[in-house]
């Protein structure tokens, strides 16, 4: 995690290439998101055994890296995510069937003092959930969110540093706002599985081979900040979230 942290903390690194989402609540959360591995550390992680290749495990066939992100909820400042499925921006850029999935690594403490994840577990059953923009997020319809709370519980994913969740691309989930004097920062990989290549062209990639390395290759590496080919997102480029209908 040590070189992990480093790389994302750089000052010539992820943060200068952050976007901010409105969370209807008068914050933003920052996000750095690329769309190709790139050869630095996040590259190394996100294509080793242990973590492409459980997702393969956990899909069921070949997956390609569909995007990764790391996302800043800062001390006193940090925005809300509302609840949705990732699923519902998906669904949105031509991805056809659930087949899915994001490694969501802890690089700080997260609890619910600084506005860990919140899911609700086995809601990937339930299916795609409709979802509305609002402002600059997709939020899942909440009277299906309430409905499937009551019937399933809600689980606060309190986790360490290093620590990692794999979830499917239809658990419903959302956090906080960070109101505490603690960042809470977390690394993301996104996953699609190869047979389910995208029928429209957007802002992340159609399928490309992931060339998987062993998982020794995460200390092997010594590139920290080579942001080359690493394809980043930002938010005027966002097909998924042009295409959803606004909150009245």
């Amino acid at each position: 995690m040590k070189k992990l942290t480093e790389a994302l903390e750089s000052d010539v690194g992820m943060k200068t290439k952050t976007y901010g989402r409105d969370d209807t609540q008068g914050r933003k959360t920052k996000t750095a998101l690329w769309n190709y591995v790139g050869n630095d550390i996040t590259g190394a992680v996100a294509r080793t055994e242990k973590v492409a290749g459980t997702f393969e495990q956990l899909l069921g066939g070949e997956v390609y890296h569909y995007h990764s992100k790391v996302i800043m909820k800062e001390a006193r400042t940090g925005g809300a995510h509302l609840w949705h499925q990732d699923y519902g921006y998906w669904y949105e850029n031509g991805c056809m069937y659930p087949n899915m999935g994001t490694v969501w690594i802890a690089v700080d403490k997260a609890d619910r003092g600084n506005g860990c994840l919140k899911i609700i577990p086995g809601s990937h059953k339930a299916g795609r959930v409709d979802h509305i923009r609002m402002g600059d997020q997709a939020g899942a319809d909440l009277e299906r969110v309430t409905q499937l709370e009551k019937a399933l519980g809600l689980f606060h994913v309190e986790i360490n540093p290093g620590d990692a969740l794999f979830f499917h691309c239809n658990i419903l989930h959302r956090s906080d706002q960070n109101s505490s004097d603690r960042r809470r920062w977390a690394f993301l990989v996104a996953y699609n599985r190869a047979d389910n290549n995208p029928v429209y062209k957007h802002h992340h990639p159609q399928y490309t081979p992931l060339n998987k390395l062993p998982n020794a290759a995460i200390l092997e590496c010594s590139t920290a900040t080579d942001l080359t080919g690493k394809g980043f997102f930002s938010l005027d480029k966002d097909f998924s979230l042009a295409s959803l209908n606004t909150k009245a």
